[in-house]
């Protein structure tokens, strides 16, 4: 009985070392060891999720204001809409 219950602790704890290797905790624990690394990852990753955020949103705003220079024929708002997508293809 005793043996089987070693058995089994040794199985869980081999499971709990193999899902801790999966987490790559070691890496984690290594970067708050150095924390100008930690800094540096950690701006770099802001400075990609900025500049992706402003890429998208330059997409998504002349997707938007293409359909809808297509959908609205009003005159006032036709002409800012009309110079607003000049300006952005000018920047293509």
């Amino acid at each position: 009985m005793r043996e089987k219950n070693l058995i089994n602790i040794e199985k869980k704890l081999t499971n709990l070392m193999r899902d801790l290797e999966k987490t790559r905790i070691s890496e984690y624990v290594d970067m708050l060891d150095k924390p100008m690394k930690l800094l540096y990852v950690n701006f770099m990753i802001g400075l990609a999720r900025g500049l992706g955020t402003a890429i998208g949103l330059t997409i998504l705003a002349a997707i938007f204001f293409y359909i809808l220079n297509q959908i609205v024929d009003l005159p006032l708002i036709g002409k800012h809409i009309a110079r607003l997508i000049e300006i952005i293809e000018n920047y293509k």
